[in-house]
């Protein structure tokens, strides 16, 4: 996205910002620290506010896969990318191609770099974007709303996820949470 241009002797802002100058604007961020380094992190977050920000992985088929060849779009007819240093690039490096980031190292790229509070994080990634998509029965534990659950450890690594009050995934141990 464009900032700051000059033409001239003027400069004129661009679309980032613009969303920084209208307060009713939500944004969507790629917290991957890659995308967006953790200093830029913090200031969209200073700027904007865990109500205004949503935590969005725009990941491609290589998201969480290992660091190698992919494919961006499809398979038939995508473009060959190489996954490495936590993001899609174009073959000869020369730009990003894509995100590969999971909603969790988003989280934990908020929390543990940016040093976001971790209840703000979680809400750019839980009722902010509900919010924005105008899903009432999701963003929150709360009565009437779908049990969507995502339970994670100290370091942010999931431990257990339920959709609709179903276990889906269960690395949780017969002890306490590590």
């Amino acid at each position: 996205m464009n900032g700051v241009t000059r033409r001239g002797t003027f400069r004129y802002a661009g679309a980032v910002e613009a969303a920084f100058l209208i307060d009713e604007m939500d944004v969507e961020i790629i917290a991957d620290g890659i995308h967006l380094p953790p200093p830029l992190l913090q200031l969209v977050y200073k700027m904007k506010g865990p109500d205004r920000i949503a935590l969005v992985t725009d990941a491609m088929r290589g998201a969480g896969m290992p660091e190698g060849a992919s494919i961006l779009g499809s398979l038939q007819h995508g473009i060959s990318v190489i996954v490495e240093d936590g993001v899609a690039k174009m073959p000869d490096r020369s730009g990003f191609a894509g995100s590969v980031a999971t909603m969790d190292r988003l989280v934990r790229t908020m929390v543990h770099h940016a040093h976001i509070p971790l209840i703000d994080a979680v809400r750019m990634a839980t009722s902010t974007p509900a919010r924005i998509m105008g899903a009432k029965q999701l963003g929150a534990l709360a009565e009437g709303k779908r049990a969507d659950i995502v339970l994670f450890d100290d370091d942010i690594r999931i431990k257990l996820v339920m959709v609709d009050g179903q276990v889906l995934v269960d690395n949780l141990k017969t002890g306490p949470m590590e």
